[in-house]
């Protein structure tokens, strides 16, 4: 049996950082609601920011009803990066993680066999905004050089975009310093006391900073178009990735996992911004529901509607991570491994 991921634990790891003690707030909250604490076959979820627009197909689905429907216990955790639900995933404190599909290549050149088993986006929903105070110097990635760059976490999938947008301009990977800032309001304070000169993040942290005129965009990934003029191509982002030998092992368990997060997929593409909003926890909008709609009004290109690993989408993120990672560079990538549409196109039918 894989250890559980206690509470009080995770509260006094918590108490060392303000962006820690968010998650953990936001994990003891998990704990209180429909998650965890019901019948069915039991599951332990790591999210990589579960406020976050990106992954909102986690909640939504806890919100909706549809694990329950499908006869799962599924217990939602969350971490403030998606490197951190990486690291759950692997030590075996959680049986899946909601993040960046890009780790289970990482991961593949490190040894681990990961997959994901649904695909919830086509593009990476990520925006590179510069701090008001820097708008005259950055202009693009190539004025990167000699700048503090914001990103949820080292290793975290907004480092590895900001690390190739700086190589594919001209800057290299030890011409600036990425520093580690996480999202929300620890994402905003740096940008406004001037800790970073620009970072990547994601809504509502965009949407936030926007109305403040803490920043403007730079660099918008949030629909398949800014993915293709940024990166390329199409950009499977966040994802439900999980262990291979346990999808082998729980086949039924994984269905029933993808028949909710495609439900929900669909769902939200026939309904509006607000609609969305109504049905996320009232502490998400942080007391302006109309900006939360429209953070996610914003974000709402990015999903897809079935689950399913769009095509070239795993060649563009190989791309991407040959560009600037040591690891993969040189490494033969077996991308076939690192995802599956099996369960997906099960649930489409």
């Amino acid at each position: 049996m894989r250890k559980r991921t206690r509470i009080a634990s995770l509260t006094t790891a918590c108490l060392f950082s303000l962006a820690s003690l968010t998650a953990c707030a936001n994990e003891v909250a998990s704990h209180g609601g429909s998650g965890g604490g019901g019948k069915g076959t039991k599951v332990k979820i790591m999210v990589g920011g579960l406020d976050k627009v990106i992954y909102m197909p986690a909640m939504l689905t806890q919100r909706l009803g549809y694990f329950d429907a499908e006869g799962l216990n599924v217990e939602l955790l969350t971490e403030p990066a998606g490197a951190q639900a990486e690291t759950a995933l692997v030590s075996g404190q959680v049986q899946g993680a909601v993040g960046f599909y890009d780790h289970t290549l990482d991961l593949q050149v490190k040894g681990k066999s990961v997959e994901s088993v649904v695909q919830f986006s086509h593009a990476p929903g990520e925006v590179e905004v510069v701090s008001a105070k820097k708008t005259g110097d950055i202009h693009s990635p190539g004025d990167f050089k000699g700048r503090k760059l914001g990103v949820t976490g080292l290793g975290s999938s907004t480092d590895f975009l900001t690390k190739y947008l700086a190589v594919k301009h001209g800057v290299q990977v030890n011409e600036f310093s990425p520093v580690a800032v996480g999202a929300g309001p620890t994402f905003i304070a740096a940008l406004q006391k001037g800790s970073i000169d620009a970072g990547m993040t994601t809504d509502p942290t965009v949407a936030t900073i926007l109305a403040k005129k803490a920043g403007r965009v730079l660099i918008d990934m949030r629909t398949p178009e800014g993915s293709q003029e940024a990166l390329g191509g199409p950009y499977p982002s966040s994802s439900l990735y999980m262990n291979t030998d346990w999808v082998n092992d729980h086949k039924d368990t994984v269905q029933k996992l993808v028949n909710a997060f495609v439900k929900t997929l669909n769902w939200m593409s026939t309904h509006s911004a607000e609609q969305i909003a109504a049905k996320m926890p009232s502490d998400y909008s942080q007391g302006d529901e109309k900006l939360y709609a429209a953070a996610i009004k914003s974000t709402l290109p990015m999903f897809t509607k079935d689950g399913i690993m769009p095509a070239r989408g795993p060649q563009t993120v190989e791309k991407v991570l040959k560009a600037f990672s040591p690891n993969i560079k040189n490494a033969d990538v077996d991308l076939d491994k690192t995802y599956t549409t099996e369960f997906a196109e099960k649930a489409a039918k």
